[in-house]
């Protein structure tokens, strides 16, 4: 009995020392990938020509390959549509509809708004108190505007004495734009003189025309 139990234990050692069987790799495919065609849209697109607040119109050339539009009337438009180039003409309300969001973003355009003063003061006529109204007005529908105000003078004194009543006169307008919120590091200021006459005269003319200041608006 000892012999077979012993026997036994061997048997039993032999088998629980057998390595256990190795596990079969397993072996993971990639999925395939699908190609998808890529479709290319036509080019779409439109050129319109804009007359500048005074109703002028320049002249616009669109070359595509070798198809030529020139654009020269208000606008006047080049359109490629469906691969198709073609020449159209416009309206207002048109662009308006076609385009509004883009105008409404563009930044207002530069403009000059000009007062008159009295003889040898500082002081607005008559007539460009009524204009300041309508320049401020003008002024506060401008987001954020940059500002240079020049004051002029006629040759009537001194060029010395006029220099002083320029940078006087521009010094005051600024005042006003002050008043109306426009920050005072947005406004520069600069004295002329009769360096600049808006009509050329010969010295010591009385021009009412040259006693002014202008507002140049960015």
């Amino acid at each position: 009995m000892l012999v077979l139990v012993l026997g036994a234990l061997v048997i039993l050692g032999a088998i629980y020392a057998q390595p256990a069987p190795l596990e079969q790799p397993v072996v993971v495919l990639p999925s395939p990938v699908v190609q998808r065609p890529v479709v290319q849209r036509p080019l779409e697109e439109t050129v319109v020509v804009l007359p500048s607040p005074d109703g002028h119109t320049g002249t616009v050339i669109v070359q595509r390959g070798g198809e030529r539009h020139v654009l020269n009337r208000p606008f006047a438009a080049s359109r490629l549509t469906g691969g198709q180039a073609e020449m159209v003409q416009l309206s207002d309300a048109e662009v308006r509809q076609s385009f509004g969001v883009a105008l409404e973003a563009l930044p207002a355009r530069p403009t000059t708004f000009l007062l008159y003063f009295i003889t040898a003061t500082d002081e607005l006529t008559d007539e460009s108190k009524g204009e300041l109204k309508k320049t401020l007005a003008a002024l506060k529908q401008r987001a954020v505007p940059d500002i240079m105000v020049v004051g002029h003078t006629d040759t009537v004194g001194e060029p010395e004495r006029n220099d002083l009543l320029s940078a006087r006169r521009a010094e005051r307008v600024k005042g006003f734009l002050i008043e109306i919120g426009i920050p005072g590091t947005q406004i520069q200021t600069a004295g002329r003189g009769e360096r600049e006459l808006l009509v050329p005269t010969a010295d010591n003319v009385d021009e009412p025309r040259n006693r002014r200041v202008e507002i140049n608006v960015r």
